[in-house]
């Protein structure tokens, strides 16, 4: 039941000094002069949770155009700035007045990718802002007269300079919409170009540091190399050129600290569009592609590895491979598997986070070990084969091994930071210094299987509760299982991981026993978040989600260890 402002305000002058859980008694929803404020949970004390407020604005009263969420495109850009521009405001007014979270407020917003969320969402005509606010107390007494002023003042001010069209930056926010949606439509416009990955000229790729993803001061601006330059006409930017990576096997190669690596890490996050003034719009990828690495100690569940490893001591069967303890070598060949599964289009590899008797086996090794002794076929046998007989395409970061310029359709090098297209030069030096090792790849590449997960993989009940919690980026709490997705490179917002522990619930629940593979389930739960959005997850509004991409639901479901297949 909607109440008025003045109702809250004076519910607010009764609590001064009573115990904190008298704040329940401000659950509900107030009308103020432009905009309705719901209070949706209020914490249970000063160090729990913050509590979930919810602003609802008539998109008419912000003033934005209609023309910046004429489509979902702009919808989703509109709300990822909105989202932003109201925590720079939170960061004016937010802080410290007392006990434990008083007096702080925030809201979940990107960083340097822009993503769907759900901490500004555009219904209908109503705009709705969700974030946080911790009650303010001292000790565990409620701070009625802070609490008013968080209220009454803070939020108007914050909603009123982050919201309202007249008073954001004309010339941001439509570089922000009309730039991803460039972005979108490039990432579409690949496939028709044959190519697997753009990287603009003058993008910015390197980054501050491991640990920080804005832009490295002084970079040198990528310069697009003869021979892969093309040039593609934009709805807002305009004419746009830069290196197009085409479909098939490329090598990146050069020597250390060249940029290899560099240039490969903007290629996996090219599967995102980036906020103007990244250095990387416009650097866009195929969306299904998956960055595969060696995963040492992961659980396998009877994937089907037999296309690279076979022929294993005792007989033990790798057609339904098992492990809870796997090799660099079989958990390579299953995280490509499970990728191939999933329905990935390129394979983004690189050499230092590969296992090396995965990746080649040379001549001399031949020589000494005999294939009937050795169960693994190694990748450089069976690339070309993923390519030819499934249009898979892969990217190698490739700087020790020059066995790879037989299998290679392009040939990068990296040097000094600047690509050259060297793929002829690479041809030759196969040529003139051939290396005699015998293809072990077989005539085909193999099967790609299709599995179905068992009901009783997916049980969330922790003390009798429901227990979905995202401990950091890289790890999910379900039920009494810890799922760490640490090799999932391409995870970039720890509200991909909030949103995919509930839809692994949500698939669990919904999908699971009504499909017939694991693959025609997810899709089937993103077609459900693509129509509905992220809220259909959860029983209660809360804006601290984002959407993952279906490649990583997929990976966390592979590596959640009570996982059981049919």
């Amino acid at each position: 039941m909607l109440k008025e402002a003045a109702h809250l305000r004076g519910i607010l002058k009764g609590l001064n000094g009573r115990g904190y859980k008298a704040y329940k008694k401000l659950e509900g929803e107030y009308e103020f002069s432009w905009y309705h404020l719901s209070i949706d949970h209020v914490q249970g004390d000063p160090f729990a949770s913050p509590s979930r407020f919810t602003l609802i604005v008539p998109i008419e009263k912000t003033g934005i155009p209609k023309a910046l969420f004429s489509n979902k495109r702009r919808n989703i850009a509109l709300c990822d700035f909105l989202a932003r521009s109201f925590k720079k405001e939170t960061e004016r007014f937010s802080g410290r007045c007392g006990t434990g979270h008083s007096c702080q407020i925030y809201i979940e917003a990107g960083r340097q990718e822009i993503l769907e969320r759900n901490s500004v969402v555009l219904n209908g005509n109503n705009l709705e802002v969700r974030f946080f606010v911790g009650l303010p107390a001292h000790g565990r007494s409620i701070l009625a007269n802070k609490a008013e002023e968080v209220i009454f003042h803070h939020i108007p001010n914050i909603a009123e300079r982050g919201l309202v069209y007249k008073n954001l930056n004309k010339r941001q926010i439509e570089e922000h919409v009309y730039s991803y949606e460039d972005q979108e439509i490039l990432r579409q416009r690949l496939s028709e170009l044959n190519i697997v990955s753009f990287i603009r000229e003058g993008a910015i790729l390197p980054r501050k540091s491991g640990v920080e993803d804005r832009p490295l001061k002084g970079a040198i601006p990528f310069v697009c190399p003869r021979g892969l330059k093309i040039e593609i006409e934009l709805p807002y930017r305009g004419r746009v050129s830069g290196m197009g990576i085409p479909v098939g096997v490329t090598l990146i190669v050069g020597g250390g600290f060249h940029g290899k690596s560099t240039l490969l890490q903007a290629i996996e996050r090219g599967v995102y569009s980036h906020i103007p003034g990244d250095g990387r719009e416009y650097v866009v990828t195929d969306p299904r592609a998956i960055k595969i690495r060696a995963e040492d100690g992961r659980s396998v569940v009877k994937v089907d590895i037999s296309p690279f490893i076979n022929n294993l001591p005792l007989g033990k069967d790798t057609s339904s491979f098992f492990t809870e303890n796997a090799s660099g070598s079989t958990s390579q060949a299953a995280n490509i598997i499970e990728a191939l599964e999933i329905g990935a289009r390129v394979l983004l590899i690189d050499e230092d986070t590969s296992a090396t008797n995965f990746m080649i086996r040379d001549k001399r090794m031949q020589s000494l070990v005999k294939k009937e002794k050795e169960p693994i076929s190694p990748f450089i046998d069976k690339v070309g084969q993923l390519y030819r007989e499934f249009g898979v395409s892969t990217i190698l970061v490739m700087g020790g091994c020059g066995d790879y310029f037989d299998i290679a359709d392009t040939v990068i090098m990296m040097d000094s930071y600047r690509p050259y297209v060297v793929t002829e030069m690479a041809r030759e030096i196969a040529r003139k210094y051939s290396t005699g090792r015998i293809n072990e790849g077989g005539e085909k590449f193999g099967n790609i299987r299709q599995r179905k997960p068992l009901p009783e993989s997916f049980n969330p009940i922790r003390s009798e509760k429901v227990k979905i919690e995202a401990k950091g980026l890289k790890t999910i709490i379900f039920g009494r299982q810890v799922i760490d997705l640490s090799a999932l490179e391409q995870l970039v917002d720890i509200g991909q991981t909030r949103a995919i522990g509930h839809l692994i619930n949500y698939y669990a629940k919904k999908y699971l026993k009504n499909t017939n593979s694991l693959k025609d389930g997810l899709e089937k739960t993103m077609a459900d978040i693509e129509k509905y959005g992220l809220d259909i997850v959860l029983p209660y509004r809360i804006g601290n989600l984002a959407r993952p991409r279906i490649e990583e639901l997929a990976g966390a479901i592979n590596r959640l260890r009570s996982l059981r297949i049919r």
